[in-house]
């Protein structure tokens, strides 16, 4: 009777396998550690963020304080102990130009000088002006250079123009002949808002858009911010000398209110609503919150509250 052998494996043989059976440990035990980091960085990321969320809503809190002024240090509070703090801000939607207003008024020659000193043609600022004006008004009657429903179906653009005035300042993108201002002046919302009274506002306002609405340059304009700040160049001062009318400030210009009542229509001294921008910060965790109010040192109404996570 014939015995088979069969040869037992070789030591070498078991000790790969041992070394193949370690690796996969090994590696199954980073992969562990990583999802538990992962786990652990993530909570981290969300205590951080809702810390950093809390300070943004310290810092509205103190800048919706009728008696705190855009200058006052309290604004601004970071604590080097522990890593964390908010920076607030206040600034007056009144510097800005009401868009609705504009449009609402037709004020064509406004949006005209405006889009022309953006790089616009005369042809190009007439279409866009009569453009932004169809989008708002209630008919379906297309403009001299304007676009209404038909355009914007021939586009892919269904239920345009929306026929009502804008709602926020992203809906202006939606306009015929606005990719074009995107390209030649990309900061144009610095210059719009939907939430002011109405009118520019000329104690708030930058040289810039003062120029435009007072039809003047930028050098004659730079007397009016200049005016307002006084003798030591910063706002909220004591020795500030805010405008109490609109022809004050336009006999300083050279511009008869009486004579150019279209350009004084655009102005205002007194605009009473409010921008108020907190970032709260910790552990490179960092929360803005936007607030707008109208009437911040009367009886305060919030007009809109915007939260977002900054990089």
């Amino acid at each position: 009777m014939k015995l088979s052998i069969h040869p037992r494996p070789s030591n070498g043989s078991a000790l790969v396998a041992v070394l193949w059976l370690i690796a996969i440990l090994a590696l199954a035990s980073i992969a562990a550690i990583r999802v538990v980091s992962f786990d652990v960085d993530l909570a981290t990321s969300q205590v951080h963020g809702f810390r950093a969320r809390q300070l943004a809503e310290m810092g509205i809190a103190v800048a919706a304080n009728p008696v705190v002024k855009r200058t006052d240090p309290i604004l601004r509070q970071f604590s080097e102990e522990s890593g964390e703090g908010f920076e607030a801000h206040i600034i007056s939607e009144g510097e800005k130009f009401n868009i609705n207003a504009i449009v609402m008024t037709q004020d064509e020659q406004l949006m005209k000088s405006m889009f022309i000193d953006w790089g616009m043609t005369l042809e190009e600022a007439q279409a866009l002006g009569d453009a932004l004006i169809d989008w708002v008004d209630e008919n379906d009657e297309k403009g001299l250079n304007g676009a209404e429903s038909e355009w914007y179906e021939e586009q892919g653009c269904l239920n345009q123009p929306f026929n009502r005035p804008f709602y926020s300042l992203d809906e202006m993108r939606l306009v015929r002949g606005m990719d074009y201002v995107e390209f030649l002046k990309p900061d144009w919302r610095n210059w719009f808002t939907i939430w002011s009274s109405g009118k520019l506002d000329l104690n708030e306002a930058p040289a810039e858009l003062i120029a435009v609405a007072a039809e003047v340059d930028v050098a004659m304009a730079e007397i009016i911010p200049e005016t307002v700040r006084g003798g030591d160049g910063i706002r909220d001062t004591e020795d500030d000398s805010p405008f109490q009318s609109v022809e004050q400030a336009l006999a300083l210009l050279g511009v008869d209110s009486t004579l150019r009542p279209e350009v004084s229509a655009r102005m205002t001294v007194n605009d009473s609503t409010t921008r108020l921008e907190s970032i709260g910060s910790v552990a490179g965790a960092r929360r803005k919150i936007t607030v707008i109010v109208r009437n911040r040192t009367g009886r305060p109404a919030v007009l809109e509250r915007t939260e977002e996570v900054m990089p």
